[in-house]
């Protein structure tokens, strides 16, 4: 590639990061009219932006996210964060799964670490849209895993998108563990990714049950797109005890909080 189209190239992203900042969101039409290029070319500006700017990538566009410190991170970096806790998280969550249970798996951390803890079970069947828990799960013969399909986010490793929604749509999940970003009494779960979101709430639609897994670090956050109110799940398992608006607003609603306490108390 020649360093004028290079050049050219970095000018066309600086004016929509530029763009960014001043109206807070973008969509790939407005990068295509404004700034004269292909829908492929503004998706992929937008997605290289992504990588290197404070901005989070939605279905139709972007969104400008510099004011806002809690940041989307990866999930190698994620498993710096709160790894003791989680794993008391997971195998709580664990110890709830039983022979002959048909559970659903989100992606994240703690539910990356529920399908470690359950290895070494049998007679299980495992719904994902996580790429890397399938892997984790795939060499044991006495677990089933289903995988949907759909396009998977480098972040997560999730599969997103309507042909994953399609998929999990046909399905009876009954016992769903969903990975979450923050948590609060007044906006519920929600999440970073748009995406993530969407499949979230059809993995809650089609389960008989739905546990948010969260360590204390999510509690009290509101991320960018909402998952679904508190009442929509049926418990929570968690690292430490609730407080609080949320306690409060979990009794209220009969939401039944587990508590990993061997990591609260450690």
């Amino acid at each position: 590639m020649s360093e004028s189209l290079v050049s050219k190239g970095k000018a066309r992203r600086d004016k929509i990061l530029s763009a960014l900042k001043q109206n807070g969101r973008i969509t790939v039409q407005e990068v295509v009219d404004w700034f004269d290029c292909s829908e492929a070319t503004a998706r992929r500006d937008l997605d290289s932006l992504e990588k290197t700017e404070p901005i989070i990538r939605t279905i139709g566009g972007a969104l400008y996210d510099g004011f806002n410190s809690a940041r989307e991170v990866s999930f190698t970096e994620r498993k710096n964060f709160s790894w003791i806790e989680k794993e008391a998280v997971a195998v709580k969550a664990a110890s709830l799964i039983e022979e002959g249970d048909i559970i659903g798996l989100s992606g994240g951390t703690t539910t990356f670490l529920i399908a470690k803890a359950l290895k070494a079970r049998q007679g299980i069947t495992v719904v994902t849209n996580a790429v890397n828990i399938a892997m984790e799960l795939a060499d044991n013969d006495s677990i089933q895993v289903v995988v949907t399909g759909g396009i998977m986010r480098n972040k997560s490793f999730e599969l997103c998108g309507p042909l994953a929604e399609k998929m999990v749509e046909g399905l009876h999940i009954g016992k769903m563990f969903l990975g979450i970003d923050g948590i609060t009494a007044a906006q519920g779960l929600s999440t970073y990714s748009e995406l993530e979101a969407e499949i979230a709430k059809v993995l809650i639609r089609r389960s008989a049950e739905t546990m948010a897994v969260f360590d204390h670090s999510k509690v009290g956050k509101t991320s960018l797109f909402t998952v679904a109110p508190l009442e929509s799940i049926t418990a929570c398992i968690t690292d430490a005890p609730l407080t609080g608006e949320l306690a409060d607003a979990m009794e209220r609603e009969g939401i039944a909080v587990h508590v990993a306490e061997a990591a609260y108390r450690s």
